[in-house]
């Protein structure tokens, strides 16, 4: 549709927003403004919408590049079917069954998979510190990052059903079992029961190892 296309050009630079959020009880009449060309309903819905994009792609395991490119591609997708979906206010749904879709189709064309977790970053310490308090906050810190690499190694042992899962629960706002459904085809009665026994899972290995 015309009007997705411009909205698209307008907002180039937003495939790479993580943050903002949405309400789920208005995204059917933002979709409706934005389908009448209004530039700050798309605008919302990007910034709002767009963790649950993300963690459907992440799930996937892509590369970097690929994430990105799929990223992109639902945003393009979502803009050329706007006048035409049926359900607006199910559109968190539309998007992450649109992003399963494409990062499948990568998956299958590159025939292959690429761990993507990203680095843990630790804070600089402020240069107005004793030397002492240096010390101490970068052996604080240290422990810190290897208790959270320890869990996210527990975490990369799971099951791929598991990681994917828990992956896309992660996303801030936390996705509905509808969305989560359609980025994972999991039937939505099965979601928790699923989740339950994944962080058990996860729990006993973290309690195991004397992470947690």
């Amino acid at each position: 549709m015309s009007s997705g296309a411009c909205l698209v050009t307008a907002y180039d630079d937003l495939p790479y927003s993580r943050g903002g959020a949405v309400d789920r009880a208005d995204v059917g009449a933002l979709v409706q403004s934005a389908v009448d060309g209004d530039a700050a309903a798309w605008k919302a819905l990007v910034e709002g919408l767009s963790p649950l994009v993300w963690s459907v792609v992440r799930a996937h395991r892509l590369s970097d590049a690929d994430a990105h490119e799929v990223y992109q591609t639902v945003w393009f997708r979502f803009a050329q079917h706007l006048g035409r979906i049926r359900e607006p206010d199910k559109t968190g749904s539309w998007l992450a069954s649109t992003a399963r879709h494409e990062s499948l189709k990568v998956i299958r064309s590159s025939r292959r998979l690429t761990p993507t977790d990203d680095p843990q970053l630790l804070d600089r310490v402020s240069e107005d510190r004793t030397p002492e308090q240096s010390v101490l906050d970068s052996e604080e810190a240290a422990a810190e990052s290897e208790r959270i690499r320890r869990m996210w190694q527990e975490f990369e042992e799971l099951g791929e059903r598991c990681r994917q899962l828990l992956r896309v629960l992660m996303s801030s706002p936390p996705p509905s079992y509808q969305e989560v459904s359609a980025a994972l085809g999991i039937a939505v009665g099965s979601i928790g029961p699923l989740r339950q026994r994944c962080l058990r899972r996860l729990r006993a290995r973290l309690d195991a190892r004397g992470v947690l």
